[in-house]
C-alpha cells in the first residue's frame, strides 16, 4: 500500500515537472500578455488632466467596429507608399528654390485642355489662383505650378473621377517629376478602407488635401485644407453668426450632434456610440440610419427610434442654440460640419483621431476647438462642462475670427494655402503664429513690409505702445497742368508745415510738365521732397520710400485746411491708427429699385467713406493697396475717375471691419468742378464693381463725428484748445 502511494506521488510530481519545463514558457507569455492588455485598457486614456477626465467608457464597446473588411495597418501603409513614393520629401529636398529667386513667388496654372472635365469646385480653385496677385501666365516666371486636371475627387466610384491621370501628367513638359507642383485633393480612396490612395503617382509634388492623417502627412511640405462643399462661395462668403466683440446669449443646449450613423464600415464605431451621451436636455445627440441604398439590410434595433427622433430637431436651429458641436469623423477624417460649426460660433468638439487639422501649421486650434479622442467619447460631456464661461467666450470669438479670416470662401482657403507655402521660402521673413492667430489675420499682414509688430496699425496694445509716434508725413498730390504753383497749394503747404506734429512734406508731382525749381517752393520748417509721378490714380497709394512716418496725411492740391484742423485730426488718428480719419465724407446705400449699390455726396448723418483729399491713415495701407490687391483692381481704379479713394476705404473697411472717423471741419467740402453727372456715375460704377470683386460690400456706416472739447460751447475762447476751428 505504501509503495503504491509512493508511485502515485512520483507520477504526479513528474507530470508537474514536465508541464513546467515544456509548457511553462507559454503560460508565462500568456500571463504577461494578459497583464499588458489589462494595463493597456487601463492606460489608454492618456489625457493631461486625469482628475478632470475620469474613465466612464467601456473599452470593449468603444473599440468594437465589427467590420472584417477594414484594411490592416500593413495594407494601409502599402497603399500610402503607392501614392507617396517620395515619402521623405521636404522643401529642402523636393522643391527647387531657385525658380522663386528671380521673379518671386509666382503661380502658373496649366491651360485647360479641350474636352477635359472640371468640377465646379475645382473651377473655383483655379479661378481663385488666377485672380490672386501671385498668378502669372508665363511658366518661365513661375515658382509653383497647378495642374488643370481635376484631382479633387479620387474615389474611383465617383462620377467626377478623372482616369489615366498618370499618363496625362507624364506628357506635361513642365511636370519634372512633380517638383514645384501643388495638387489639390478633397476626397481620396474608396469603399471600404477610404485610404489616402489617389490613383496616380504624385512624385515630388506637394499635396493640399482635406482629411489628411498625421501618419501620411508630410509636415512642412504638404498643406492640410478643410473639406468644403461645392456650394461654398467663391469669394466674400457669409459672415459668422457671432458679431465681433459681442457677448453671445446663453445657449439652450450645451452639446449637440445631428448626422448620419454608419451601420457598417470605417467611421461607424464612433458614430454608433454617440447615443450614450444623449440626455434629451442640454445634450442632444441624434443620428439616422438612412444612409446608402441598402441601409435597411443592416439596420439594428435602434434604427427606427433614431430615425423618428432625428426628424424632431432642425439642424440649423441646433447650431444656433448650442455652445459646443460634436464633429466626429465620417468615412474620412474630415467633415463638412467642421466649417458649419465654425461659422455658427458653435465650438467644435473634434472626434477624429489622427486628423491633421486644417492649416495647423499656422493656426492654433487649441484656442478655438476642443480636440477630443474617439476612445474617450463618454468623457466629453464632463470635460466641456468644466470649461469656464470666459474661456467659452474666448473660444467662440476665435471661431468667428478664423472663419472670416481663412475659411469663409474658396478664395480665402486657396490664398491661405499659397501664403503658407510662400512663408516656407523665406522663414526669416515669415509671419509668426501670433500674426496668423490675431486680428486681422495672416492674409492681411505682409511680411515683406515688416515682421515687427510695432510697424503695423493693429498691434499697438499688444506691442506695449499706447500710441503711434507723434509725427506725420503730409503727402500732397499735384495734377494741375499749369506747371506753376497755385495759391491754394502754397497756402496748404504753409498750414501743414505749421503743425507741431508734421515731420516732412512729400509732393507727388503727377503733371506732364516738370516741377518748379526748388527756389520757387515756399520756405517751410520741415523737409519738402518732390517725387516725380505719373497720371495713374493708383500711384497715389504707392509705398514710396520717401514716406518715413507711420502716419500719412493725404491731401489734394486744392484742399483748404488750417493748422488747428490738422493738429486735431492727427490727435484723433493717434487714438485710432487702424482707421481712416479725415474731413470730407460720403456714404453708400442699397438701392432696391435699381438692385445695386448707390453712392451719395449729400450731407447726411451717416458716413462710410472719408475722401483721401484730406485724411489721415497708416502708411501700411499703401503697401496693402499696391502689393495685396491684384493688378486688375488697380487697373480698374486707373480707368475710372476718382475711384482710388473709394477703393482705399473699401480696403481698410475689409481689413478692420470698422467705419472711418469724421472730424470737425470749418468749411463743408464739396467735390470740385469736375464733379458732374459723369464723375458721379463713374464713382457709383466703381463702388458696384468693387462690391462684386470682394463678393460683398465691405464698407461700414457710422454716425460718429469727433469734435474738440467745448467745441462751439458758449464759454470763453481762452478755455478752448482749437478756437480757430469755430471761425467761419
Amino acid at each position: 500500500m505504501q509503495t503504491r502511494k509512493k508511485y502515485i506521488f512520483l507520477t504526479f510530481l513528474a507530470s508537474w515537472l514536465l508541464l513546467f519545463f515544456f509548457g511553462g514558457d507559454q503560460l508565462r507569455r500568456f500571463a504577461f500578455l494578459s497583464v499588458r492588455k489589462a494595463e493597456a485598457r487601463r492606460n489608454w486614456p492618456r489625457w493631461t488632466d486625469r482628475s478632470l477626465l475620469k474613465s466612464f467608457a467601456d473599452p470593449e464597446e468603444l473599440q468594437r467596429d465589427g467590420d472584417p473588411s477594414l484594411l490592416s495597418p500593413r495594407e494601409r501603409r502599402a497603399a500610402w507608399l503607392s501614392v507617396h513614393r517620395s515619402g521623405r520629401c521636404r522643401m529642402e529636398t523636393c522643391f527647387d528654390f531657385s525658380r522663386c529667386e528671380r521673379h518671386g513667388f509666382k503661380v502658373f496654372t496649366y491651360p485647360q485642355e479641350r474636352g477635359q472635365p472640371v468640377s465646379e469646385t475645382y473651377s473655383k480653385i483655379l479661378s481663385s489662383i488666377e485672380r490672386s496677385r501671385y498668378h502669372t501666365p508665363n511658366p518661365e516666371e513661375a515658382c509653383l505650378f497647378i495642374l488643370s486636371i481635376d484631382t479633387l475627387d479620387r474615389d474611383h466610384l465617383s462620377g467626377q473621377y478623372v482616369r489615366d491621370v498618370d499618363e496625362k501628367i507624364r506628357g506635361f513638359a513642365l511636370w519634372n517629376g512633380g517638383r514645384n507642383h501643388l495638387i489639390f485633393n478633397l476626397y481620396s480612396g474608396t469603399w471600404p478602407g477610404y485610404t489616402g490612395e489617389l490613383g496616380f503617382d504624385i512624385g515630388q509634388a506637394m499635396l493640399a488635401r482635406a482629411s489628411s492623417d498625421t501618419q501620411s502627412f508630410r509636415p512642412g511640405f504638404d498643406v492640410s485644407i478643410p473639406l468644403f462643399s461645392k456650394e461654398h462661395p467663391q469669394r466674400g462668403g457669409d459672415r459668422g453668426w457671432l458679431h465681433q466683440d459681442s457677448v453671445p446669449p446663453k445657449k439652450k443646449y450645451l452639446l449637440v450632434f445631428k448626422g448620419k450613423r454608419y451601420l457598417t464600415g470605417i467611421g461607424s464605431g464612433t458614430r454608433n456610440a454617440l447615443h450614450h451621451i444623449h440626455n434629451g436636455k442640454d445634450i442632444i445627440s441624434l443620428t439616422t440610419c438612412k444612409h446608402g441604398k441598402d441601409w435597411e439590410k443592416h439596420k439594428d434595433t435602434r434604427c427606427d427610434k433614431d430615425n423618428v427622433d432625428y426628424e424632431r430637431f432642425d439642424y440649423q436651429e441646433l447650431l444656433h442654440n448650442s455652445t459646443f458641436c460634436i464633429v466626429p469623423r465620417g468615412r474620412r477624417l474630415g467633415s463638412f460640419r467642421f466649417l458649419e460649426a465654425l461659422q455658427a460660433a458653435c465650438i467644435p468638439v473634434l472626434l477624429s483621431d489622427g486628423w491633421e487639422l486644417p492649416f495647423a501649421e499656422v493656426i492654433d486650434w487649441g484656442r478655438a476647438a476642443v480636440v477630443g479622442s474617439e476612445r474617450l467619447l463618454l468623457q466629453i460631456p464632463s470635460a466641456v462642462r468644466c470649461i469656464h464661461p470666459e474661456r467659452v467666450l474666448a473660444f467662440q470669438q476665435q471661431t468667428q475670427f478664423l472663419w472670416d479670416a481663412y475659411f469663409s470662401s474658396v478664395d480665402k482657403i486657396v490664398h491661405t494655402t499659397l501664403e503658407i507655402i510662400k512663408d516656407r521660402l523665406a522663414p526669416h521673413r515669415s509671419r509668426s503664429r501670433f500674426l496668423w492667430n490675431s486680428l486681422p489675420g495672416g492674409l492681411l499682414v505682409l511680411p515683406d513690409f515688416s515682421t515687427h509688430l510695432g510697424d503695423f496699425p493693429f498691434y499697438y496694445l499688444q506691442h506695449g505702445r499706447i500710441l503711434p509716434a507723434p509725427k506725420f508725413t503730409a503727402f500732397i498730390r499735384v495734377v494741375s497742368q499749369a506747371g506753376s504753383l497755385s495759391q491754394p497749394i502754397l497756402r496748404l503747404i504753409q498750414a501743414v508745415s505749421g503743425s507741431q506734429y508734421c515731420a516732412q512734406i512729400v509732393v507727388l508731382w503727377s503733371c506732364e510738365k516738370p516741377p518748379p525749381p526748388s527756389g520757387k517752393w515756399p520756405q517751410s520748417s520741415v523737409p519738402l521732397t518732390i517725387v516725380q509721378g505719373s497720371r495713374k490714380l493708383s500711384q497715389r497709394f504707392f509705398p514710396f520710400e520717401a514716406i518715413q512716418t507711420d502716419a500719412v496725411l493725404s491731401l489734394d492740391e486744392d484742399t483748404s485746411l488750417s493748422t488747428s484742423e490738422v493738429d486735431f485730426a492727427f490727435l484723433v488718428w493717434r487714438s485710432f491708427p487702424e482707421r481712416i480719419v479725415g474731413f470730407p465724407t460720403q456714404s453708400h446705400f442699397w438701392d432696391p429699385e435699381q438692385g445695386r449699390w448707390g453712392y451719395t455726396s449729400k450731407w447726411t448723418n451717416e458716413l462710410s467713406i472719408v475722401l483721401t483729399a484730406a485724411a489721415f491713415y497708416h502708411r501700411y495701407y499703401h503697401s496693402l493697396f499696391t502689393e495685396y490687391l491684384p493688378a486688375g483692381l488697380r487697373e480698374l481704379v486707373d480707368g475710372l475717375a476718382a475711384c482710388e479713394d473709394i477703393l482705399m476705404n473699401v480696403l481698410v473697411a475689409a481689413v478692420t471691419k470698422l467705419p472711418p472717423i469724421k472730424v470737425t471741419q470749418r468749411k463743408q467740402h464739396k467735390e470740385g468742378g469736375t464733379a458732374g453727372s459723369r464723375r458721379f456715375s463713374q464713382r457709383q460704377d466703381c463702388l458696384n464693381q468693387l462690391a462684386d470683386w470682394f463678393g460683398y460690400m465691405p464698407l461700414v456706416s457710422s454716425r460718429l463725428r469727433l469734435d474738440p472739447v467745448l467745441f462751439k460751447d458758449q464759454v470763453s475762447v481762452l478755455r478752448k484748445k482749437y478756437p480757430s476751428l469755430e471761425k467761419p
